[in-house]
């Protein structure tokens, strides 16, 4: 039987990573040499696996794991659906397992952007980039009798919805409203793939950070996070809710770590524990549904006949 662990807002990766040895397990963490990911990355390192770090700009990677031992680089931008099948497919190629899956890297608050068949960038790079990479991966992911995948997510409400009649938001684009709606996708995207890969041993989550600030923010210029009452003048955060990144990474690394998980999956988590269990009716409905449209658009399933 598992011993209950209890954590709050305030926890770190090291905290939860506490008497757990990740020694010969293999890690993927995209975008994790940045602000969250970077923090991720240091924490399961420093357990024992092997992280693997698929970078947008893999010398800025490779500097900023330099000192971090058990890592390597490697190339991938999200963007490019053949970025994608190229990096999973050395990945296949070289027989190894993935122990742990974490989809970190992202793009917030985007001034109206088209990538592709005119998909909407957030959407695209932060759902259908990793949706592709997930299900290229699962031949490694489903070997060695099973894995975790981390999705991250942002906050998700009662009122979260994807915008079918325009999802890629060609009429009246808001930047925050698709950055929600792909947050969403996140979410959803985690609950149909546990359902699909459960019986092979892979369980998702997805995972809110809570407010942290790292290089996410940059496409938000200063005055607006001062109009915002995020920071001061000087750049210093105002919200008691900001944490450090430790302490936002902590969730992910609870997720695909905790002992207390096993045998579970799908939920959206926050403050490591699972807030929405994502089970319901409607939820899976909604996540089968953008599972399908995710494999339409991109020519990718893993799972299908």
């Amino acid at each position: 039987m598992t011993t209950p662990r209890s954590f709050t807002v305030d926890s770190t990766t090291g905290d939860v990573l506490a008497g757990i040895d990740l020694q010969g397990q293999v890690a993927v963490v995209t975008g994790g040499y940045s602000g969250l990911g970077l923090a991720t990355t240091r924490a399961l390192a420093a357990a024992g696996a092997t992280v693997v770090v698929p970078a947008r700009r893999p010398d800025a990677a490779k500097e900023a794991l330099a000192d971090v031992a058990g890592t390597e680089v490697d190339e991938l931008e999200l963007s490019d659906l053949d970025s994608v099948s190229a990096f999973a497919e050395r990945f296949v190629g070289t027989g190894r397992s993935i122990d742990i899956l974490i989809n970190n890297a992202g793009v917030m608050a985007l001034p109206e952007t088209r990538i592709g068949d005119g998909w909407e960038a957030h959407f695209a790079i932060n759902h259908l980039g990793h949706y592709a990479l997930t299900n290229q991966l699962w031949p490694a992911l489903a070997a060695d009798g099973g894995a975790r995948v981390v999705e991250v997510s942002s906050g998700v409400s009662p009122d979260s919805a994807i915008n079918w009649a325009d999802v890629h938001f060609t009429e009246g684009y808001n930047k925050w409203a698709a950055y929600a709606q792909s947050k969403f996708a996140n979410a959803l995207f985690a609950a149909q793939l546990d359902v699909l890969g459960r019986d092979l041993g892979v369980r998702a989550f997805s995972a809110n950070p809570g407010y942290i600030l790292t290089p996410l923010q940059r496409h938000l210029d200063k005055q607006e996070m001062i109009d915002a009452g995020w920071i001061d003048e000087a750049g210093t955060p105002l919200l008691p809710e900001f944490r450090a990144p430790e302490q936002g990474a902590a969730t992910f690394v609870w997720a695909a770590t905790a002992p207390e998980l096993s045998g579970q999956g799908g939920g959206y988590c926050l403050h490591c524990a699972v807030a929405r269990p994502f089970d319901t009716p409607a939820d899976l409905e909604q996540a089968a549904k953008l599972w399908a449209y995710s494999a339409e658009l991109t020519g990718v399933d893993a799972f299908a006949a």
